[in-house]
């Protein structure tokens, strides 16, 4: 088991930092969050998407790139990093890996190559129970779909399963939301009689777990790598704010800080790249990993977040620091596949199903 990443792999990481801090600097992210930059974050994704970062784990023969998850995973921590404004969890992580897992060839030869490419973007809202089918039709609303409002196909939950529903089809009616971070756009979608068709064969519940798991493990990288980013952001505040003519990294209390946001972080790393593995391999430790990740990852990107801002002291909290911006993803990132106490039931009942093996 290789807990790093390759020499391609790290080449890939670095591309993408240097990208990213050119491309979505936070300037862009307030501009979104001032209701403003939309273009920029279209141009941000069409460049991404020529440089293949949506193809990385699809295969080359519907479009992809296969380079594999774990190059993802690389792409994700990044992502989280620079707090990027991109469709890549409903798109890539969800609706992409969901349609590979277990769409059929005529699902995966429509929609894999658009997704890879970036032509279009996709979605999923995988919380049942909110949708009724009826002759292959559904009805009801679901809220809050990340891109819903941007998105050309959705994976939605159903009474029945998963359904694919193609988004432009009559019927479909999107209202835009706002959250705690809008630089990340959510909608409401309600269906009315929407025409639409099962995800596969293997469908129910045992599939939405899948693909959830699957999902968390990308989350949970870029929830490392914000992490990380508030660490350093909080380093180097220290290293320049003096008091008493003091630096006041050199205070004890500020090391311990300091020291408890970093063994957060590493805990959540070690966490995150077990998890990597298993989804790379296909193990069947995925579901005990992924929910371990997904916990170490969302408490590790909250505190940090929360401590930056309080290691900033009185400026922290300000709208022209950056602290919040993490902040606002940590707190988005947190909600995206279900609050943390439904992790800590799966990571249970993942324990007690091994035990009993």
């Amino acid at each position: 088991m290789n807990f790093d990443y390759t020499e391609e792999e790290r080449a890939l990481a670095e591309q993408a930092r240097r990208l990213l801090a050119d491309k979505s600097p936070p300037s862009l992210i307030r501009s979104l969050l001032e209701g403003e930059g939309a273009d920029r974050r279209e141009a941000l994704w069409t460049e991404i998407s020529a440089l293949g970062w949506p193809a990385v784990a699809i295969p080359e023969s519907q479009g992809g790139i296969e380079f594999g998850h774990v190059a993802l995973c690389a792409l994700a921590e990044e992502i989280g990093r620079a707090v990027a404004p991109l469709p890549m969890l409903p798109s890539i992580y969800l609706a992409a890996e969901a349609i590979a897992a277990a769409g059929t060839q005529p699902q995966m030869q429509r929609w894999l190559p658009a997704l890879a490419s970036g032509e279009i973007i996709g979605t999923a809202f995988l919380t049942p129970g909110a949708i009724t089918v009826r002759d292959g039709r559904l009805t009801g609303s679901v809220s809050p779909v990340p891109y819903g409002a941007e998105a050309g196909v959705a994976i939605i939950s159903a009474t029945d399963g998963l359904h694919l529903v193609d988004l432009t089809r009559p019927g479909v009616t999107r209202s835009v939301l706002n959250t705690i971070d809008d630089s990340v756009p959510h909608a409401a979608i309600t269906f009315d009689a929407v025409e639409a068709e099962p995800l596969g064969a293997r469908n129910g519940s045992a599939l939405g777990d899948h693909i959830v798991s699957r999902a968390a493990v990308l989350v949970a990288f870029e929830q490392l790598g914000g992490a990380e980013a508030c660490l350093q952001m909080a380093l180097g505040y220290v290293r320049e704010r003096k008091t008493f003519a003091r630096v006041i990294g050199s205070y004890q209390a500020i090391k311990h800080r300091l020291t408890d946001i970093y063994v957060a972080t590493e805990v959540a790393r070690s966490n995150a790249y077990y998890a990597a593995w298993a989804l790379a391999t296909g193990a069947p430790e995925l579901p005990l990993a992924a929910a371990a990740a997904r916990i170490a990852a969302t408490e590790a990107y909250e505190f940090a977040s929360a401590e930056c801002i309080q290691i900033h002291g009185g400026i922290g909290f300000t709208w022209e620091a950056d602290c919040h911006l993490h902040y606002r993803r940590s707190r988005l990132l947190a909600q995206a596949l279900g609050p943390i106490a439904q992790w800590h039931d799966r990571l249970a009942d993942a324990l007690d199903r091994r035990e009993a093996a």
